[in-house]
């Protein structure tokens, strides 16, 4: 809520930081006048998701320096995922705008969405026009997951889109609904639905300091959303399972018929030991799909907490956030 007058700010900036120290002050210093440019009344969420340099210590410098900043300390490293969970639950805006703090959001898109949202837009996705920047193999594997997830999901998930759009409250209010531990926030963006538009951007460089998602974190997102958002994968083996059998009858008819007609012959070892290993591998495999639904459910039922708050940090830290409910949009 705003200090001054304890009403929920128009927009709610929610930024999760791990490991960010070198970008926060930059980040605060660049948004701060294109905010106050849109509207005074404004707040940003940062999200602490257990650092391990001196960001917690930067956090409290720039809530102390502008009361407009809050942040919250997780008690452990979460995960992104999670982190900007924790953000969304703890942002009071009529609109609320996820964002990295590296700068590769760029905050000039501000604008452009709040005027969409003003149109009467709920949901304003930040589309990427150009990948130039990435690296080839990065645009690959990219082009590669989207197009697979369009596949197999029956969410559509739009391509080139990221966590950064705006978010009427009633959607974020939506958001806070859903109760899975294991989260693919794009995949959870795209389910709750309402009319939405796009602005096309081209992704800068990192402001400062280093990217902390590396091949194997990007593979195990990718994963997620894949495991999260459709069932296909455990489909697939069932046909795979019904055409190895196929095949195994095919072959026995073959092996009868030959039989019947040369006579009985000494099999190979070599091509024995190839089928029994085709089809342990099929057998493992198969099981690796169903364990990683498995692992999934097993995370739900046991209902642990989402996330833990050790410590809120900054002008109205310790007011709980209103109730979820329809905050109109300026104009209506």
């Amino acid at each position: 809520m705003t200090p001054a007058t304890g009403d929920p700010p128009l927009l709610s900036i929610v930024v999760p930081c791990y490991n960010e120290e070198a970008t926060i002050d930059i980040f605060v210093a660049t948004i701060t006048p294109l905010l106050d440019a849109i509207d005074p009344a404004w707040e940003i969420v940062f999200i602490n998701d257990g650092s391990r340099d001196d960001t917690l210590k930067v956090l409290r410098a720039a809530a102390a320096a502008e009361p407009r900043v809050r942040a919250i300390d997780l008690s452990r490293n979460y995960g992104k995922e999670v982190a900007l969970s924790a953000g969304l639950d703890h942002a009071w805006g009529r609109a609320v705008i996820p964002m990295d703090v590296d700068l590769q959001d760029p905050p000039e898109l501000i604008a452009p969405m709040v005027r969409e949202w003003r149109a009467g837009f709920d949901v304003v996705l930040a589309q990427r026009a150009d990948r130039s920047s990435d690296t080839a193999l990065k645009r690959g594997t990219a082009k590669l997951f989207y197009r697979l997830i369009g596949r197999l999901s029956d969410t559509p998930i739009p391509a080139d889109v990221g966590d950064y759009r705006l978010m009427d409250a009633k959607v974020v209010a939506a958001l806070r609904a859903y109760p899975e531990r294991m989260r693919f926030m794009k995949g959870i963006f795209a389910h709750v639905g309402f009319r939405t538009t796009s602005v096309d951007f081209v992704r800068p460089l990192r402001s400062a300091g280093e990217t902390k998602f590396n091949g194997r974190k990007m593979f195990n997102l990718a994963l997620e959303g894949i495991v999260s958002f459709s069932t296909a994968p455990l489909k697939i083996w069932t046909y795979v399972g019904l055409a190895a059998a196929l095949g195994a009858v095919v072959f026995l008819l073959y092996v009868i018929i030959r039989t019947l007609i040369t006579g009985i012959d000494v099999p190979g070892y070599a091509s024995l030991i190839s089928v029994i290993l085709l089809f342990n591998g099929l057998i493992l495999t198969g099981l690796g799909v169903q364990g990683e639904y498995i692992a999934r459910i097993f995370a739900e039922v046991k209902g642990r907490p989402l996330y833990l708050i050790r410590e809120r940090i900054g002008t109205g830290a310790s007011v709980s956030p209103p109730a979820p409910a329809r905050l109109s949009r300026p104009g209506d």
